[in-house]
């Protein structure tokens, strides 16, 4: 009974913020007298067009399904690269995952509207490029900063290559691979934003609004959303790495 206070407690920061953001997206419409003094010519000070927690539901939607193929493919990747068999193909999967990022989402999303049409699906194609790189960083120096003498004794003891990888490797590399998977996850949520301006819908669609009419209060609602999203996200993963660190 002791134990259990104790062990809840960390997790008490990200729960909180996590209330926030949903006291956000219930009752931010209970705000508009504030808002009014913000925009106080405005007609409409409370983003109209859809409930913000149908915002909410479709960003996260687009947020995980890139995270998620973005964590796919550089896990995989970085495990590939770190194999015996496949250390000859590190370069070129560094160079592929660095020229991902450093096209802004933005000219990815302009060459990915002809091919994929308008939405979610390039919205996601420019974020899984942008996410990559953080995940496949962290994967190589995860698994390449693993002591020899470790692997060794665990070859030394009869485990075999994919037992190793499974039962040594990944666990002892799984606290730097987290702090990979987090930077993609903000990123993604403060990026995923810029999708409404090819008609996904997201936490950004109050924000493009705001700034196409000139209205700050909009702008200040998708922004705090966002905001508040991207913080019980980085704070969860603050608390979830922590754990894995101690143990």
């Amino acid at each position: 009974m002791s134990r259990r206070p104790s062990a809840l407690r960390p997790w008490l920061a990200p729960l909180g913020w996590l209330l926030l953001l949903l006291a956000a997206v219930f009752w931010l419409g209970e705000l508009e007298a504030l808002f009014r003094a913000l925009e106080p010519s405005a007609r409409t000070l409370i983003y109209p067009r859809a409930s913000f927690a149908r915002l909410l539901l479709n960003h996260l939607a687009i947020v995980a399904a890139a995270a998620l193929l973005a964590v796919s493919l550089g896990l995989a990747a970085g495990i590939l690269v770190t194999r015996t068999w496949g250390r000859d193909f590190l370069p070129l999967v560094s160079q592929v995952a660095a020229i991902g990022q450093t096209f802004p989402p933005v000219a990815v999303l302009a060459l990915a509207v002809p091919l994929l049409g308008f939405g979610s699906l390039p919205t996601v194609f420019a974020l899984l490029l942008y996410g990559l790189l953080p995940v496949l960083r962290n994967t190589l120096a995860g698994l390449q900063g693993l002591p020899a003498e470790v692997l060794e004794a665990a070859r030394g003891i009869g485990m075999a290559p994919l037992r190793v990888l499974l039962e040594v490797e990944l666990p002892l590399a799984a606290p730097v691979i987290l702090a990979g998977i987090r930077t993609t996850l903000t990123v993604t949520i403060a990026t995923a934003a810029i999708g409404s301006t090819i008609g996904a819908s997201t936490l950004g669609d109050p924000v493009i609004a705001g700034l196409v009419n000139g209205n700050s209060a909009y702008v200040l609602q998708g922004a705090l959303l966002i905001g508040l999203l991207a913080i019980s996200v980085d704070s969860g993963f603050d608390c979830l790495q922590r754990l894995i660190t101690v143990r």
